[in-house]
């Protein structure tokens, strides 16, 4: 299994932070590689929400589609990712715990696997998230405290 993993702190409430990170729109907002997300269907996230994106990963633009498999407010969200591209992440995930002090822990990872050619550069791609896996954590602290 190729997996990366972030934990990061958050100065807000679980609740907040719960529905700031099931909004899957809000991912433009601390993931720079997004280019565009939408929601399928309207409304409230659920278990069946996809979210569709546009994004740009070592020079590369692919469309992404990501439907949610699991939602427990405000412990759990899951997703699984049902595009076909080189490298996927078979399921994702937040699991958040509320902290003394009105603070939660986000903790985040992605299982990758590569497709095809993309076998070849799961390695790679897995190597790439668990560096930046930090400051992924770290900015989406920065766009949960800002929202």
């Amino acid at each position: 299994m190729a997996r990366f993993e972030a934990t990061v702190d958050i100065d807000c409430p679980v609740a907040e932070v719960f529905a700031f990170l099931a909004d899957g729109e809000n991912d433009r907002k601390f993931s720079p590689r997004v280019r565009a997300i939408s929601k399928q269907p309207a409304g409230p996230t659920a278990v069946g929400t996809v979210f569709r994106s546009t994004v740009k990963d070592a020079g590369m633009t692919t469309r992404r589609e990501f439907r949610i498999s699991d939602l427990v407010a405000p412990a759990r969200i899951r997703w699984n990712e049902v595009s076909t591209n080189l490298v996927t992440a078979r399921e994702g995930g937040y699991d958040l715990e509320p902290l003394a002090n009105g603070r939660t822990r986000v903790r985040i990872f992605n299982d990758l696997e590569g497709h095809r050619l993309g076998k070849l550069l799961v390695g790679l791609a897995v190597a790439a998230a668990r560096k930046d896996a930090p400051a992924f954590g770290q900015r989406i602290k920065a766009a949960v405290e800002a929202s």
